[in-house]
């Protein structure tokens, strides 16, 4: 089945009061979508968030993403920065999957990284608390954070069963 059809018929669940929460054939669907994206995109100035974040689709066997480089800072202007940085890149580039990573909310929130399909959909997402409480370096935490989006919805180390 499809992710449109899931998703409708999830809805139709929720309209008729029959909803009782996630499936798993949802879930292996989000799967199956993340590990068979081909064209990933991280948007952010630097490539330190990028290099972090293809080291962790490595170990899980995704495809490697590319840098898009461009100037984010504006995203910090709204009231969910990281969800901004995706849905940026959505509009400026085609591609089957988006990772953004940046503030969760208002200053002092913490951070989000979030992984969105080629239609804005949230698949998964992790947060950290801020940086002055977790004190781990920006490439740990980004690292951190892939890989608990990743295994939060299933997904596993290639090495691991």
């Amino acid at each position: 089945m499809t992710m449109e059809k899931l998703i409708k018929k999830a809805y139709v669940e929720s309209v008729e009061g029959r909803r009782q929460g996630d499936k798993i054939k949802e879930v292996k669907e989000i799967q199956k979508y993340i590990l068979n994206a081909k064209n990933i995109v991280v948007p952010n100035k630097t490539k330190e968030k990028v290099k972090a974040i293809n080291e962790v689709l490595e170990k899980f066997g995704i495809q490697k993403a590319k840098h898009l480089k461009f100037y984010t800072d504006a995203c910090d202007l709204n009231r969910t920065p990281a969800i901004s940085k995706a849905l940026m890149a959505l509009d400026i580039v085609d591609c089957d999957l988006v990772i953004a990573r940046g503030r969760l909310g208002v200053p002092g929130s913490g951070s989000m990284l979030v992984i969105m399909d080629s239609k804005g959909r949230i698949l998964s997402a992790a947060l950290s608390p801020p940086h002055i409480i977790h004190k781990k370096s920006v490439e740990k935490a980004v690292k951190d954070e892939m890989t608990t989006a990743l295994k939060r919805i299933g997904l596993n180390e290639k090495h691991e069963s």
